[in-house]
C-alpha cells in the first residue's frame, strides 16, 4: 500500500534552495525538476555546474548576511551540496526557512574531531584516533596509535587533501607543520581489506531507507571506481547498513547521508567519515535504481514519502578526473554501454572531477576484475582495477 504525502510535503512548484554550486547541486537540481520543483542555487560561481541547470541563482558568499537573506526569502526549504560552507550562515538561513539536513549535522561533519566524538558517543565503531592540538600532543598520539599513523586536518580536507602519513618519529613535526588549519587529528592505520559506503535517506517522519552497500577504490586520494553491490560477505553488508541507519537516527537526519567505512581483515566495519549530502560513491544509483540518490535526497528534504531504495542492475561507476580522462570524452560518448554524466565544468584541471561514467550489468551479474575492466571500454586502457589505495 502506498504512503500518501505528508501534509508538510512541499507541493509541486515549490522552490528548493541549494547552498553550493557544484556538481552535486547540479544533479540535485535536475532531480528536483523531475519531481516538479524549481531549484534556486546560492553560489559564488556565476556559471558553475548547478547554476547552469537551475531555475534561479543568488550570487554571493556563503557567510554574506545580505545574500543569505535574499536567498532564503526566495525559497521554501534549504539544503546544501557540500560541507565547506558557513555553519553560521546556515543558522541564519534556519531562522528564515527550514534547513534539511540541519546545521547541527553540518557542524559535526565539518570537523573530524567533533565527528569522531559524536560517533564514539553513539557507540559507532571507528578506527583509533587522537586529537592533536599542538606538537606536544604528538608523542601521546604516537604512543596510543603506534607507527605508522595518519595525521589529518580536522576541517576543509577532501579528495585526499589535508593529510599526511607519519612513518617515523622524525616525520611527526614536519607533518604537523605542513598541515593547516590546526588542530589536527591522528588516526590509526586499519588492517584494511576494502572501503565501502552506504547512502541512507531519512524523512520527516523518521522513516529511513538505505541503498546497497558500495565498494570503493581510490587513486591518488580521489575516488576512482565504485562497484555495486560491494563484493563483501552478507554479514558485512548487514552490519554496514545497520550502522548507517543508527547514525541517521542518532543525528535525527532529514535528508541524505553518505557513510564511508573501512572493512578490516576480520570483517569488522569501522566508520571513516560521514557526509550529509549526496555522495560521489552513490552516483551509480543514477542509472541502476528506479529512484536514485538525488531523487531520494529531494524527496526527504521536501517531505515526500521515501520509496524503497532498490536496485534493478548491478553497476560500476568510474570517475572522470582531469584532462587525461576528459581527452577520452569523444570515445566515451561513442561507446555502447557507457552511460556518461558531464558536470558542465569548462576547465579540466589535474585532480578535478569532471564527470563520471556508469556501466550496468544484470542484477547478480557484476563480473570479476577483468570483466569490469573490459566493460569500461576506452577508460580501461592503462587502468588497473586492482588499485585499492585508500585516501
Amino acid at each position: 500500500m502506498s504512503t500518501p504525502p505528508s501534509p508538510a510535503a512541499l507541493p509541486p512548484g515549490a522552490v528548493l534552495g541549494i547552498v553550493g554550486g557544484g556538481q552535486l547541486g547540479r544533479m540535485s537540481a535536475i532531480a528536483a525538476a523531475r519531481l516538479g520543483y524549481r531549484a534556486h542555487i546560492l553560489t559564488n560561481e556565476p556559471d558553475g555546474p548547478a547554476a547552469q541547470v537551475a531555475h534561479a541563482v543568488t550570487l554571493g558568499a556563503y557567510d554574506d548576511p545580505d545574500a543569505l537573506r535574499r536567498f532564503a526569502l526566495a525559497v521554501d526549504v534549504v539544503t546544501f551540496e557540500f560541507e565547506n560552507i558557513s555553519a553560521d550562515g546556515l543558522e541564519l538561513l534556519a531562522a528564515l526557512r527550514p534547513v534539511r539536513p540541519s546545521g547541527h549535522i553540518l557542524r559535526i561533519s565539518q570537523d573530524r574531531v567533533a565527528e569522531k566524538r559524536f560517533l564514539t558517543e553513539a557507540g559507532i565503531p571507528v578506527a583509533p584516533w587522537h586529537e592533536v592540538r599542538t606538537p606536544d600532543d604528538l608523542p601521546a598520539a604516537r604512543a596510543g596509535l603506534g607507527l605508522p599513523f595518519i595525521l589529518k586536518t580536522t576541517r576543509l580536507g577532501y579528495d585526499g587533501k589535508g593529510q599526511s602519513r607519519v612513518h617515523r618519529d622524525e616525520d611527526m613535526q614536519p607533518a604537523f607543520d605542513a598541515l593547516a588549519p590546526h588542530p589536527l587529528v591522528a588516526e590509526g592505520m586499519v588492517d584494511f581489506a576494502c572501503e565501502v559506503s552506504v547512502m541512507v535517506a531519512r524523512g520527516l517522519d523518521g522513516a529511513a531507507v538505505t541503498f546497497d552497500v558500495t565498494e570503493n577504490r581510490h587513486r591518488n586520494g580521489i575516488l576512482d571506481l565504485s562497484l555495486a553491490p560491494a563484493r563483501v560477505p552478507e554479514t558485512v553488508r548487514d552490519d554496514a547498513r545497520a550502522i548507517a541507519l543508527r547514525i541517521a537516527d542518532a543525528l535525527d537526519l532529514v535528508g541524505l547521508l553518505g557513510v564511508e567505512m573501512f572493512v578490516d581483515r576480520d570483517g569488522q566495519v569501522l566508520v571513516n567519515e560521514i557526509a550529509p549530502r549526496p555522495h560521489n560513491s552513490g552516483h551509480w544509483t543514477m542509472d541502476a535504481c528506479p529512484v536514485d540518490q538525488f531523487a531520494m535526497h529531494v524527496r526527504a528534504v521536501a517531505g515526500l514519502p521515501l520509496p524503497p531504495a532498490v536496485r534493478h542492475s548491478d553497476a560500476a561507476m568510474k570517475n572522470l578526473v582531469g584532462p587525461d580522462d576528459m581527452a577520452l570524452w569523444p570515445a566515451i560518448v561513442a561507446t555502447p554501454g557507457l552511460l556518461p554524466h558531464h558536470y558542465g565544468k569548462t576547465e579540466a584541471r589535474p585532480g578535478r572531477k569532471m564527470g563520471h561514467v556508469n556501466v550496468l550489468f544484470p542484477a547478480g551479474g557484476l563480473p570479476g576484475e577483468f570483466g569490469v575492466d573490459a566493460a569500461l571500454g576506452p577508460l580501461a586502457e592503462g587502468y588497473d582495477v586492482l588499485d585499492e589505495s585508500a585516501g
